[in-house]
């Protein structure tokens, strides 16, 4: 035999393929996850990453994997799959999955986070993490387990089950990850997922000082606050309780209107609730479709510091009272773009919302692939974006839609070892993306170029 060559519409995504075979992050998976289910021709590992390939390579439904990975006999290859399954014994082996399946997922993304993970790197002693903790809806057919009427954004009487989400915002990296009932609110599940956080960074005493956790009402319960305050995290929180936080608005003396929202008043309570430990709170109002007012109060334990810091505004030497109140609405306003925008990205980018199974079990096993994808994603910008800032920006969906989607050809020696990838010249991404990448492959022997397609 002698070398040869195959043509990919998602060669970009082959070369991902090859990066991921090096730091051998699916080996951790193979390790760890035992899936009890009869083997006729593909391993319950085999086809679980064929869905893993499928969400990397755009599909939002498990049937896309028979045209999107299928058909693409060397992005396969890249992988390290030769053949790909039948969407429909995919879909199986997710079935088959248990709950201790489940747990052996998140101890091997675990592992691979912390040793891939920047967040799990964070130098404590210059900068303070930031994680913020969200939950968001994932509407389902009502005959699934765990399925319940609950909240869902815009969608009265849905049914469905929540995720919640621990970001660690700084890098744009899902720390964990939890799938649970459709009535679960934030509230019943902060503490949880704060605690699973932690495990995963392996913070201690020292490191939750050093973390500034925010979160949105849901968690802005007395007993919630209280906890975070006695483990030693600064935070900023909305209060949840509309009550107090009338109360609380009534002893504002001043109010002041916010340059960056137009409507938007902001003030000092002056008569603040007392806490675990001393937090400043700043009542904020605006006015309802009726002409009242309403009114949240945030909750802050930071200093001007961390404020400023936090809501990315450069720090005063001598800050007024104005400019503390605004930076902490400003920088509480800011999880618009840390887990707000990272749960749109998995939701449209990765089809998060899209594969929905009735198993509990197979539901979160689909959840925590798309995790690992996420992850995947913002590990590839990182590196994209040293040979061109501008990539930084994109979410999953550009990085999905435009920088997975290199078509190229791909060369093979006699032995079946991709030996070159040939990305087309004529994309607008090509080249950063083989600047970025080539020096990495050539380590292993293998040639990233340009050419015409």
């Amino acid at each position: 035999m002698t070398n040869y060559t195959r043509f990919s519409v998602r060669a970009s995504l082959a070369a991902v393929g090859m990066l991921m075979r090096r730091t051998k992050i699916w080996e951790t998976i193979e390790q760890r996850v035992r899936i009890q289910q009869k083997i006729i021709k593909y391993t319950p590992l085999e086809k679980l990453m064929d869905a893993f390939i499928n969400i990397l390579a755009g599909g939002h439904g498990l049937v896309e994997i028979n045209t999107r990975v299928r058909k693409d006999e060397m992005l396969l290859w890249a992988f390290g799959r030769g053949e790909c399954a039948e969407q429909s014994t995919v879909s199986d082996t997710l079935n088959a999955c248990s709950p201790e399946n489940v747990m052996e997922m998140r101890q091997a993304l675990q592992e691979i986070y912390r040793a891939h993970g920047q967040g799990y790197q964070h130098d404590y002693g210059k900068q303070r993490q930031v994680l913020d903790v969200d939950l968001t809806g994932m509407p389902a057919g009502r005959q699934g387990e765990g399925v319940t009427k609950g909240y869902f954004s815009g969608r009265k009487h849905r049914r469905g089950r929540q995720l919640g989400r621990v970001l660690a915002t700084l890098y744009d990296e899902i720390v964990v990850e939890r799938l649970y009932s459709g009535k679960t609110q934030l509230e019943r599940s902060l503490q949880a997922l704060v605690k699973a956080a932690e495990e995963v960074l392996e913070l201690d005493e020292r490191s939750r000082q050093r973390t500034i956790v925010r979160v949105d009402g849901g968690g802005g319960r007395d007993a919630d606050i209280n906890w975070l305050l006695q483990r030693g995290y600064s935070l900023i929180v909305k209060v949840k309780n509309w009550q107090r936080s009338l109360k609380l608005a009534r002893s504002v003396r001043t109010w002041y209107p916010d340059p960056k929202t137009p409507g938007r008043e902001v003030g000092w309570v002056e008569e603040p609730h007392v806490y675990e430990r001393p937090t400043r709170q700043v009542a904020v109002r605006r006015r309802g479709n009726k002409g009242e007012w309403r009114y949240r109060i945030l909750d802050f334990a930071l200093s001007d510091e961390q404020l400023f810091c936090l809501a990315h505004e450069p720090l005063r030497r001598s800050p007024t009272l104005t400019q503390i109140l605004l930076a902490a609405v400003h920088a509480y306003d800011l999880r618009g773009g840390g887990v707000e925008t990272s749960i749109k990205g998995s939701k449209q980018g990765l089809g998060l919302t899209k594969r929905n199974k009735r198993s509990f079990a197979a539901q979160e096993m689909l959840v925590l692939l798309a995790q690992l994808a996420y992850n995947l994603i913002t590990w590839t910008r990182t590196l994209l974006a040293g040979s061109s800032p501008r990539l930084q920006r994109f979410g999953p969906l550009r990085i999905v839609r435009d920088i997975f989607q290199i078509e190229g050809k791909l060369r093979l020696d006699a032995q079946g070892r991709i030996i070159e990838i040939v990305l087309n010249q004529a994309h607008p991404f090509a080249l950063p993306f083989v600047r970025a990448v080539s020096s990495i492959l050539a380590r292993d022997g293998m040639s990233l170029i340009l050419g015409q397609i």
